[in-house]
């Protein structure tokens, strides 16, 4: 009887501690995600789960308080950022593999999914870069631009087009929609899954053709693609690789480090920022912190509504509906925004998240 009791007992407490332990995780995991870089911080995370509405500050007030009028850069903020940065990875390096890097025939890991490998193919190594595309490349301004349908009707472009280096997501299109978004590209992304989303994954001619000719939009512009991240793409990159060769298009192309990823993470994790994997927009602002003085964000707005309560489409440019909140997206949307527009309040970055003043 008492060897039961005393089994019993150390259950008991073998549960009470689970229990605690388990708290303690999820208290530690709130207050990990009311942390900001920076002292404008807007509340826990929990208020933005259900819409842009209930966003709310310190204090109670249920207005965004978000401001772009008198916004000066701190210089000194900036530098210290970079510094910081620079102590987890090198963008001017880390934006690209290059020629030296691999030889056709090497077989390299998916940085997502290290039990599936991929063979670098003569067609992707003749187009990794001898160097680095933005080696000993400085601006003074530099503009990200998102993809939200918050940019429609904000009259931007001719402020977008205005910056030294224009920095743009996912080969959006930009030619119908120019008042609002500005055509200027000097740098863009696009994930493999555009080939399939966006240009019916090459079944037809007219596909194809409709890709060549936004590619020849490009000119000298750097077309960067995320090419060594998760299995499944490599058909879509290859295509893509030959469509360049074939049509002589002149376009540099990019492919980031096995380690970019996991470096810029790193960063953000270390500075109480716990993202699952950094959107694309947040890589962007990351990389761009090495090379401009003066960074302005522009379409980063991860609401259904706007402060109006106004639907704002997912992206600019197409129906697509999507779950910002899904525990199943390996982004965290409203947490980026959150720590950007953060530092926005401090004069780190700006952050436009309405109407552009005309120039």
């Amino acid at each position: 009887m008492r060897s039961i009791r005393k089994r019993w007992t150390i259950c008991t407490i073998s549960i009470l501690l689970i229990v605690y332990k388990t708290k303690e995780i999820a208290r530690t995991e709130e207050h990990q995600e009311t942390q900001l870089v920076g002292d404008d911080e807007l509340c826990s995370n929990r208020p933005l789960v259900n819409n842009s509405n209930k966003i709310i500050r310190k204090g109670g007030s249920s207005i965004f308080q978000h401001s772009v009028e008198g916004w000066k850069i701190n210089s000194s903020l900036v530098l210290e950022i970079r510094k910081n940065i620079l102590r987890f990875l090198d963008a001017e390096r880390d934006i690209s593999v290059v020629k030296s890097s691999f030889k056709p025939g090497d077989v390299l890991h998916y940085v997502l999914d290290r039990r599936r490998t991929l063979n670098v193919s003569q067609e992707l190594h003749s187009l990794l870069p001898e160097v680095s595309p933005m080696k000993n490349r400085r601006f003074k301004t530099c503009a990200v631009v998102g993809n939200s349908g918050i940019l429609l009707d904000s009259g931007c472009g001719k402020e977008i087009d205005s910056h030294d280096f224009v920095i743009r997501c996912n080969l959006a299109p930009v030619v119908e929609f120019a008042a609002d978004v500005g055509t200027k590209s000097d740098f863009i992304t696009m994930n493999p899954s555009v080939v399939q989303r966006a240009f019916g994954g090459f079944r037809n001619e007219s596909d194809r053709e409709k890709f060549v000719h936004r590619l020849s939009m490009l000119n000298d512009s750097v077309l960067w693609i995320p090419a060594f991240m998760v299995k499944g793409g490599e058909k879509h990159v290859e295509w893509v690789n030959a469509l360049i060769l074939k049509n002589k298009l002149k376009v540099r192309t990019a492919y980031p480090s096995l380690r970019l990823i996991h470096a810029v993470r790193g960063y953000w994790l270390t500075n109480k920022v716990p993202i699952k994997r950094p959107s694309t927009g947040l890589l962007m602002y990351t990389l761009a912190t090495r090379f401009c003085d003066e960074i302005h964000l522009y379409g980063f707005w991860p609401f259904p509504k706007d402060l109006k309560g106004k639907e704002v489409k997912y992206h600019y440019y197409d129906n697509l509906k999507y779950r910002y909140f899904s525990n199943t997206s390996p982004h965290r949307m409203p947490l980026e925004f959150r720590t950007l527009d953060g530092l926005h309040n401090r004069r780190a970055l700006k952050l436009t998240t309405g109407k552009c003043i005309k120039q």
